[in-house]
C-alpha cells in the first residue's frame, strides 16, 4: 500500500480520539522509518528516479528497518508498553498494527514481502501488489467511505 493511503487510514480510523497527529505518523511510520531515510539520500545525492528503487541499490539497512517496522510483534510490543502510561496515545499507535494489516497481503514476493512475525519467524505471504487496479480502487472507495462516514459521525454528536 502506498504511505499516503496508510496516513489517511491511520488518521481516519485512529485520529478521531484527541490524537490526530499521532494517528498520521503511525499510520505512515513503518514506510517512513524503512524507506524515509533512503529516499532523502537518493534526493540529496541526485539520484532519485520516479517508481519503485531496484532492489540492487537498497541497502540491507534498509531491509532490516522494513522488517522490524512492519512486524506484528514489535508492534503489539511497542504499543502495549505505551499503553500502560497512555491509552489515547497507545490507541491512535493502533494505526501502525493497521499499516502491517494492510500491507502483508499487498504486496508480493518479489518486491519487499511482510515478515508480519519478525523476529520470530520469517513467514511472508506472496499477496497481490497493491499498484493493481484491484487493490487501489477498493483502497480509494474505503477511504473515502470512511471521512464519509467521519464526516457524518462529527456532524452528529454536535
Amino acid at each position: 500500500m502506498d504511505t499516503f493511503s496508510h496516513t489517511l487510514w491511520g488518521y481516519g480510523l485512529f485520529g478521531y480520539r484527541g490524537r490526530p497527529w499521532i494517528a498520521v505518523i503511525f499510520g505512515a511510520m513503518p514506510d517512513l522509518v524503512s524507506f524515509g531515510p533512503f529516499l532523502v539520500i537518493r534526493i540529496l545525492s541526485g539520484t532519485i528516479e520516479p517508481g519503485p528503487p531496484p532492489l540492487e541499490i537498497i541497502p540491507g539497512w534498509v531491509s532490516m528497518n522494513y522488517n522490524f517496522s512492519h512486524s506484528f510483534v514489535i508492534a503489539f510490543l511497542s504499543i502495549g508498553i505505551v499503553a500502560i502510561f497512555s491509552k489515547s496515545i497507545a490507541f491512535a499507535m493502533l494505526g501502525w498494527l493497521f499499516h502491517i494489516l494492510l500491507d502483508f497481503p499487498f504486496h508480493t514476493l518479489d518486491y519487499f514481502p511482510v515478515k508480519i512475525f519478525w523476529p520470530l519467524s520469517s513467514f511472508v505471504v506472496d499477496g497481490i501488489s497493491w499498484g493493481q487496479p484491484l487493490v487501489w480502487l477498493p483502497n480509494l472507495a474505503g477511504i473515502t467511505m470512511l471521512f464519509v462516514c467521519r464526516h457524518f459521525q462529527k456532524k452528529n454528536t454536535r
